[in-house]
Order: structure tokens, then C-alpha cells, then sequence
């Protein structure tokens, strides 16, 4: 694959492709896309029209997307209740540092146990459920709370969950950033580079439980590989911002090629880098750098 890309074998899932699309790109930028935008992205992917509309149909049967017509253009936004789990995601995946959790949360029968995964909990015994505390609001018989540094949590945390499925995860973001081929020329391929980019690091960052340090391996790569995505990130988003506010309009008309949402994004991605490479990365031109 042309690692610059990001580039899979095959196009990606239509459906999760969308997703990605509204959260990089639509979410921090007033939330509404019209679909002839949406349908021309898609195709620089190697997606059919005929895939995105059926796509598209989908997540609005599944209350994700909500449609409305404006003379013959159709436009859609994230429902309300979509909106809620896009935001939750963003604030995981364009974390700044020092956002770690504050310790473990012990909760006892919980009211929805099936949601508990979700919130980076696993079950030590029936009805009883460990996990990073991140300051969450259970509805629960009883709560107790352990801070950070109070015992060796290690053999704990390898037994309840999947610690090496997750550093191969990041493994693998790693390995796409450090391939060092340069940024590519044309905008429409940054922007395809870097949602590419936001899926491949999405999947990863999503299903990690963020877990306390004390309970992580010695060479958990969760750091190198957050500071390899946003130095990838913000190399890409110049020529990525040109193309988003050349070919995606809303109601009201082209986007803004940035917007104070996208440049807090930036700004936190930054912070990984320090402060010297991390204003660099993000004067990198659409042409010029190297990911990696």
C-alpha cells in the first residue's frame, strides 16, 4: 500500500467511512453535509455512489444520520443522540496529554452491566466490575474509588483485559506513521490520507480501556503511537483543510477550511509533539514534510 495514503488493499467499509467523514471533517464544522459533497469524497476512496446511498440509508435507519431536503440537494446532520457519542469519541481520540484517568472505579451491580465494556470495565466476579476511573457517573448499588498508586495492578490488568490485542492495535497505527514517504501534493489525497489516518488510529484508540499506568506493560506503545498520529495528523492538514473548503458545502455554503472546533484539535495534538516540533508539524505544507 502507498503508506502516505494510508491506503488499504480495498476501499474502505462505506458505513465507516461516512462516520469517520463526520467526525473529522462535518462535527467541527457546523455538523451538516450535503450529499453531492459526501458522494464525491467517497469516490476519491474508491466508493460507489450507489454504496454511499445505501450507506447513508442505513445510518438513518440505525438513528445516526437525520436527512432534510433543500429545493433538489439533500443534506444530513448526526441526530442528537449521535452527536452525544461523536463528541464522547472525539474527546478520546484528539486527547491532549495529562487526560489519563485518576485511578480504578469499583462499581457493584450495575444498572445496564451489558454498557460496562463500554466504559473500559471488565467483571472480576458476579455483579462486581473494575475499571479506570475517569471521573464516570454510574448508576450503581455501591461505588468505591482506588487512586493511582495504590498497589500492582499489572497481573490484574492481564487478565481482564486484552492488553496485547491493544498494543498490536497501536502496533499498527505506529508501523502506518513511521513509513516516512512524504505528505502528498494534491489536496483531495491529504484529505484521504488523513481520514484514512483518523480510521485506522479510531479503531485503536476506541477500544482501549485506559487503564491506569501502573497496570500497563513497561513498553506500552499507547503513547508513541498518539504522538506518531498527531505528528501524521497535523503534516496532513494543510492540504486536507484546502480540499475540505473546496469541495464540501453545506446550506450555507463551502465549509471553512478550519474552524475554532478543528483548530482546538490541532492545538491538543500539538501538545504531544512539544513545542517546537509540534509548531512545526503544524506549518508543514500540503507538499512538503515527511509522515514519520
Amino acid at each position: 500500500m502507498t503508506r502516505a495514503d494510508f491506503s488499504p488493499a480495498e476501499p474502505p467499509r462505506a458505513g465507516a467511512f461516512i462516520v469517520t467523514i463526520y467526525g473529522d471533517v462535518v462535527e467541527p464544522r457546523g455538523g451538516v453535509l450535503w450529499m453531492g459533497s459526501l458522494i464525491a469524497i467517497c469516490a476519491e476512496a474508491g466508493l460507489s455512489e450507489s454504496l454511499v446511498r445505501t450507506a447513508v440509508s442505513r445510518l438513518v435507519s440505525a438513528g445516526q444520520l437525520d436527512g432534510a431536503r433543500s429545493g433538489r440537494r439533500s443534506y444530513y446532520r448526526l441526530t442528537e443522540a449521535a452527536r452525544g457519542d461523536f463528541a464522547a469519541a472525539s474527546d478520546v481520540i484528539f486527547a491532549a496529554p495529562g487526560q489519563g484517568p485518576r485511578g480504578w472505579i469499583w462499581v457493584e451491580d450495575p444498572a445496564e452491566p451489558e454498557a460496562m465494556a463500554g466504559h473500559g470495565m471488565a467483571e472480576v466476579a458476579p455483579g462486581l466490575w473494575l475499571g479506570p476511573d475517569h471521573g464516570q457517573d454510574m448508576a450503581a448499588r455501591a461505588i468505591m474509588r482506588s487512586p493511582v498508586g495504590t498497589g500492582d495492578w499489572s497481573a490484574l490488568a492481564m487478565r481482564l483485559w486484552p492488553l496485547a490485542e491493544q498494543a498490536a492495535a497501536y502496533g499498527s497505527v505506529i508501523r502506518a506513521c513511521a513509513a516516512g514517504d512524504p505528505v502528498p501534493d494534491d489536496p483531495a489525497r491529504a484529505l484521504i490520507a488523513r481520514l484514512r489516518l483518523v480510521h485506522l488510529f479510531r479503531l485503536a484508540v476506541l477500544r482501549d480501556p485506559g487503564l491506569p499506568p501502573e497496570a500497563l506493560p513497561d513498553d506500552w506503545p499507547g503513547e508513541a503511537a498518539r504522538r506518531a498520529f498527531a505528528r501524521a495528523y497535523l503534516a496532513l492538514s494543510p492540504g486536507a483543510e484546502a480540499r475540505i473548503s473546496a469541495e464540501f458545502h453545506s446550506r450555507k455554503g463551502p465549509f471553512a477550511a478550519q474552524s475554532a472546533a478543528s483548530e482546538a484539535r490541532r492545538s491538543r495534538l500539538a501538545l504531544w509533539l512539544g513545542e517546537d516540533e509540534g509548531r512545526t508539524a503544524e506549518m508543514v505544507p500540503g507538499g512538503g514534510g515527511a509522515i514519520g
